[in-house]
């Protein structure tokens, strides 16, 4: 983390309770908490399949339990094994990142029940934002604008017929989903049944609830997104805005703070809304209030997550602010950080997301192993990850291995920073999307901030390429093998007393 961009000191570790918390999650965001943790001067407790027992948030905690399950998502999912090892551990707290458990109602009414602090909202605000149709309903109560819809039925056909009512183009949605599962853009009336039949069928695989409902799509929107803060008793603050429309199969892949030509009142008019609905629920902890944007400035609530977003680092980045920290100290019963007044933004930050996938085949995820891992260096950057050389990159969790984070003083250096920095950063060994990344940060759209959510399908030809031979890897690597040291002179250095002989050999 920067000097000049570092969040804020950690305070004394007499000011918090806590004296040990354990991260209910792995990889590079259990570190990340680990960091602030570590700061603050709190213990910190990590918690790992067998298959991580040697990963990097395992050796970054103080301690370490290991968690069963027939794979390792499974294990990460087991709630009560979790709160077992934070008792047995002797935790005051669960910190439960992004994913997993962290949207779990059921699993932060049981961390409380054990007598532990659930870093993150109660469990009633959980399912209250968790549930798509309730939070839809909770903001246009609240003046919060929301897109004309369809409520779901157990009548598909009944479900149609009023969807089909609001005109199109319509987007069918997974009332308990999230990340693109259960989501499609119907067209026209002919394909809204079996459209909206699929969406279920998805729906109840992934989420358990079959439940879906309709909404007026708005063309190439935009996705905006507000981090929030509340203390719990209907005082809210917003860290401004993110532009999080660079996305493939509904999720995203670039994320940058503040968002690319928005016009002030606009600006203000969403972040407002935002702490609106989070001061009506009576939030505690960090979250995330999501918007669509159209082209004509009408923008829609979309959803909220109740949870620290992937690309947080972006708003530290601008607003100096940890997350992190912020989030315990609300959960500690300290109340928010600062008031509105005084929170600040200076310059621009971009996120990029580094993945294990291909671009050149629809994104499918890659596997492999970590070969060599060169990170770039410099007091604007922040190279999120838990890489390790000779680490198996699998399809057990999430393609996404790492995030690179650069802050400049203006979106223009940001875009100029973030693309030398992908171009310095070198992951031999698996196919990662770097090389797309910094093709979608030079195209002349993104640099115009010409964004929607259709970016990547509308300026396809321009960012993929053809990948390159066998042959042409092979010699890729020679190459970056021969700019290393260590190879060069195991390779070509000759020992005495050979060396002083000159040319000749035997």
């Amino acid at each position: 983390m920067s000097s000049s961009h570092a969040t804020n000191p950690p305070a004394a570790a007499t000011s918090i309770p806590f004296k040990r918390i354990l991260v209910a999650n792995r990889g590079e965001i259990a570190c990340r908490v680990f960091r602030t943790l570590n700061a603050l001067g709190i213990a910190s407790v990590a918690i790992h399949h067998r298959v991580e027992a040697r990963a990097k948030h395992v050796r970054m905690a103080d301690q370490a339990v290991e968690i069963s399950g027939e794979t390792p998502v499974a294990a990460h999912l087991d709630g009560r094994q979790i709160i077992e090892a934070a008792l047995a551990t002797g935790a005051d707290a669960i910190h439960p990142g992004y994913g997993f458990l962290s949207e779990n109602a059921g699993f932060a009414k049981a961390v409380v029940a054990a007598g532990l602090t659930f870093i993150g909202p109660d469990a009633a605000t959980i399912a209250l934002m968790g549930d798509k149709i309730s939070a839809r309903n909770f903001a246009a109560a609240r003046g919060v604008p929301v897109a004309p819809s369809v409520m779901p039925t157990q009548d598909i056909d009944a479900f149609a017929r009023d969807a089909a009512a609001i005109g199109f183009p319509l987007l069918i949605k997974a009332a308990a989903g999230g990340g693109g599962k259960g989501m499609s853009i119907v067209r026209s009336a002919s394909e809204l049944t079996q459209a909206a039949r699929l969406a279920a069928s998805e729906a109840q695989r992934y989420f358990g609830d079959g439940r879906v409902y309709a909404e007026t799509y708005v063309e190439r929107p935009r996705h905006i997104e507000v981090q929030v803060l509340g203390d719990g008793q209907g005082n809210a603050i917003h860290l401004f805005e993110r532009e999080c429309s660079v996305q493939r199969r509904f999720q995203k892949i670039i994320e940058e703070a503040p968002a690319a030509n928005l016009a002030p009142e606009l600006r203000e008019a969403i972040c407002a809304a935002a702490v609106r609905l989070v001061a009506a629920a009576k939030y505690r902890n960090a979250g995330t209030v999501e918007f669509i944007l159209g082209a004509d400035g009408r923008f829609f609530f979309l959803e909220m997550n109740t949870r620290l977003q992937v690309e947080h680092p972006v708003t530290e980045m601008i607003t100096g602010l940890d997350l992190v920290r912020a989030q315990i100290e609300i959960a500690a019963g300290h109340g928010l950080p600062m008031a509105q007044g005084a929170v600040a933004q200076h310059g621009h930050a971009i996120e990029c997301r580094i993945c294990a996938e291909d671009p050149a085949r629809e994104f499918l995820p890659e596997t492999g192993a970590v070969r060599y891992l060169g990170v770039p260096e410099a007091e604007y950057l922040r190279f999120e990850n838990a890489l390790d050389p000779g680490q198996k990159i699998t399809t057990d969790f999430d393609p996404m291995l790492a995030k690179l984070v650069v802050h400049g003083p203006n979106r223009d250096a940001a875009i100029a920073r973030s693309i030398a920095a992908l171009k310095e950063l070198a992951l031999l060994g698996v196919t990662t999307n770097i090389d797309y990344l910094a093709r979608v940060l030079g195209h002349p759209a993104f640099r115009a901030g010409d964004l929607h959510t259709g970016f990547v399908a509308e300026h396809r030809e321009a960012l993929v390429i053809d990948q390159p031979t066998p042959d042409v890897l092979h010699q890729a690597l020679i190459a970056a093998a021969l700019g290393f040291r260590e190879f060069h002179d195991l390779a070509f250095s000759v020992p005495e007393p050979h060396a002083s002989i000159g040319q000749w050999r035997n």
